[in-house]
Parts: C-alpha cells; structure tokens; sequence
C-alpha cells in the first residue's frame, strides 16, 4: 500500500485565508481571531489538544479523531513552529507548542535557516532547507511505512500543491472573513483540474471541504 501526502483538518476563512495579518508571539494567527477559525473542533471530543474529558461526537468529531490516523510524520513551515524571522537569535526558545506538541511524530520544519533537532515528549522537530520533494523523501523514511501530513501554513500547502505532491486534502472553512492574511485560494473549484471535490456542511457551521486526486 503506497504512502499518502494528506492536509488534514487545515481551517481556512471563507474567502480563504488560513491566518491574519500581523503575526506575533502573543497573535500567532495575526488579527485573525482563532477561537472562529477553530469553533468546529475545539469541543469535539477527540481533538489533539483537548485536555479535559468529554466533548461532542458527530461529523465534527469524525475529522479530528482521523487526525493522526496512519500518519507517521509532519511537514510544517517555520511560521507554523513560531513567529521568529531570519537567523536564530538562540535556540533557547522551542516553539508554540509545549512540552507534548500534539504530533507525536518526527516533524520536518521547512526553514531557511537549520539548528539542531529538538525533542519533547513524542515529538521531534527537524529543521531542513529543503525543497518540498526533498522534505518529502525524508518524511516518508522517518514515516516507516505511514502517511505524511502537510501541516501548514498555507505557503507550505501551496508550495506542495504546485509541485503535485499532495494526494488528500481536508479543509474546514468556518463562517467568517479576515479580508486579508495568508490566502490559499479564491475559490476551492481553482483546484478541481487536479482533484475532485465535496462539500460537507456540517450543524457547527463549518463547511468541510475534501479533495482527492483526479
């Protein structure tokens, strides 16, 4: 059974934008305000980072528990590590995600400036110059056997996407515009040459979109 390249349970705006303007340590999604791009999946009960029990099931839980279903590594762009730019000022400093980053899977970030792997808790961050073919060879060794999620942003998914490595693709658009930011499309029927597409509405609001190669 071939490896996959899947995006999965990647939040866009709708008209596009998967982040705001402005990204900071405090605003790691810019003038974008996460708890509308996430609604959907936040208090279902399988999603990664859901601390407490209980939670809702339904289609909105069906995509979050799919999350780490058969994926064995990640491929993320430096912003999605943190909001730093340029050479590293040190390497004290070890990302958004905390002592147990939701992965739990070798994770390759996408950077022009490499520094030493770093491992907490399940997961370990490497940090490549490389391109997204390159990236990818990688990932699948280190996948032994599994899938390979393309986390974000949505440079990295647009980078994949132009150079026809990605195989399946879930975005979750919610209800609301930022008018600017990181913009993956226009409209989602841009990417209906290669893939086919089909909306799934959901009762939170949420309209999933799902992708597979034509």
């Amino acid at each position: 059974m071939s490896q996959l390249v899947r995006v999965q349970n990647f939040n866009l705006s709708s008209d596009g934008y998967g982040a705001g303007e402005g990204q900071s340590l405090e605003r790691p999604f810019g003038h974008a305000d996460p708890s509308a791009l996430f609604a959907w999946c936040g208090p279902t009960a399988h999603w990664p980072t859901r601390t407490e029990p209980g939670g809702t099931y339904g289609l909105d839980d069906y995509f979050t528990r799919d999350y780490r279903n058969n994926i064995g590594a990640e491929i993320m762009g430096r912003n999605k590590f943190g909001p730093q730019r340029g050479p590293w000022e040190n390497y004290d400093w070890q990302g958004w995600w905390g002592d147990e980053p939701p992965f739990r899977t070798p994770v390759f970030v996408l950077t022009h400036y490499p520094r030493p792997s770093i491992t907490l808790g399940d997961t370990t961050f490497h940090f490549l110059d490389a391109s997204p073919k390159e990236a990818l060879k990688k990932a699948f060794d280190a996948a032994d056997g599994a899938d390979v999620r393309i986390g974000g942003g949505v440079s990295v998914i647009r980078d994949f996407l132009e150079a026809g490595l990605i195989d399946q693709m879930h975005i979750a658009v919610a209800p609301v515009e930022l008018g600017g930011g990181e913009r993956l499309w226009t409209s989602p029927d841009e990417l209906t040459d290669r893939f086919h597409l089909e909306r799934v509405p959901s009762p939170s609001g949420v309209t999933h979109h799902l992708f597979w190669r034509r």
